[in-house]
């Protein structure tokens, strides 16, 4: 990860700064169903307004593919910000470019905020173009970027800009550029990364990065099941990529000779059919009846992991261990997460989870706030474990 400034770097009193932000949340009805983002982007904004700078805050919303979509507009944020602020006023611009928005920015005083709106209503965001790019830079003096779910595009609101202004992190970017560095970068070791998840086609260069960087790969979900194939154990009916047997066994055979210890259930819950209340069983994971198939670790799955996440310092975790949607196949990925968020509390283990269905899993577990990190990015973190070099933070660094 290459080395990056951050606001204590530069001078921010009377400047405008453009900050780049994630606003692409959930609404319903033109309101915010989860203000996460909104609420981790308000330290930054209140720290640059609070030193006298003109916040410029820019960003996509949804896929409005260079088009104006009145559903799309950014318009209903403003509101949101506003209230994640603690009432502080922010005003709207009706575009992020051109005149409309050199206005809303002429405007501002120090310590004021305006939001632009929906980058992505002009094709040229997403083509990275560097007309484009140039009107956003003629807003600001400077250019901040938090806005790490973004950061594995090259769009012109992410990386085109950041050659144009002195650039700098925002203090989320920040956090999350320094929680994943300490995580795989510089670990205490030993290393656990815990992956699930259905498929591991999707994973296959995230596998192929962790048993190189790692000592412990915990391999769960469905993926389990076509590592368990390929090593000649019968999973019944389980969700299985049997035409990736040669695959899992080449993994298999990569983290040999990286000395990385890839650990798969030794027990399974077992259910006919995959929906709430089916009658289940716990089996042997050589045992699995033709006729079942497997919905989640057994308990002495889970035993042995939190036997092996007792002998570790630091733990990356993308992806569930079971169905965890449907009761009661959530029980070994909240129990391991718990456990997991436990050790983090006392100060046992670094913890760092990101992905879609590992944030909500780790919600519904009731540890998202538990783990030493958890990354709302998707893409981006993703990227990132499958050492992959992100646009938007490369820009960063000059």
């Amino acid at each position: 990860m290459p080395s990056f400034k951050t606001i204590d770097d530069f001078s921010v009193a009377g400047k405008r700064v453009i900050l780049r932000a994630d606003l692409n949340v959930p609404m319903r009805d033109g309101k915010v169903t989860d203000p996460t983002r909104v609420e981790r982007l308000a330290p930054t904004i209140r720290e640059l307004a609070e030193k006298g700078a003109k916040v410029v805050v820019i960003s996509h919303f949804d896929r409005p593919k260079g088009k104006v979509v009145p559903s799309m507009s950014l318009e209903p944020l403003a509101q949101a910000l506003s209230q994640a602020l603690g009432g502080k006023k922010v005003a709207f611009a009706e575009d992020c470019v051109g005149a409309t928005a050199d206005a809303a920015v002429a405007g501002l005083k120090g310590g004021e905020v305006a939001l632009l709106e929906n980058l992505r209503f002009h094709a040229a965001e997403e083509a990275n173009d560097a007309g484009f790019a140039k009107q956003l830079a003629l807003l600001g003096d400077l250019y901040v970027n938090d806005a790490f779910s973004c950061a594995h595009r090259a769009h012109a609101s992410t990386e085109a800009i950041a050659r144009l202004l002195p650039a700098a992190a925002g203090r989320l970017m920040q956090e999350e550029l320094e929680a994943l560095g300490n995580a795989l970068e510089k670990p205490a070791r030993p290393v656990m990364a815990v992956v699930g998840g259905a498929k591991i086609s999707t994973k296959l260069d995230l596998l192929g990065n962790l048993v190189a960087k790692v000592d412990k790969l915990v391999i769960g979900g469905g993926m389990a099941n076509t590592f368990l194939n390929a090593q000649g154990v019968a999973v019944g009916k389980s969700l299985c990529e049997k035409d990736l047997a040669d695959t899992a066994r080449k993994i298999l055979d990569q983290a040999k000779a990286k000395g990385c210890a890839v650990i798969l259930p030794v027990d399974a819950v077992v259910a006919a059919e995959f929906k709430e209340g089916s009658p289940s069983a716990v089996v042997d994971i050589k045992s699995v009846p033709a006729d079942r198939m497997i919905l989640d670790v057994g308990p002495k799955s889970i035993a042995a992991l939190k036997a092996e996440i007792d002998g570790c310092k630091t733990l990356v975790w993308n992806g569930p261990l079971g169905a965890f949607e449907v009761k009661p196949f959530d029980t070994g990925t909240t129990a391991v997460a718990q456990y997991v968020a436990q050790r983090s509390a006392a100060k046992q283990l670094l913890s760092v989870a990101g992905g879609g269905d590992t944030v909500a899993a780790l919600r519904q577990a009731g540890v998202a706030e538990k783990f030493s990190y958890v990354s709302t990015a998707g893409g981006a973190f993703l990227e990132w474990l499958e050492g992959k070099e992100l646009p938007g933070v490369k820009a960063l660094a000059g």
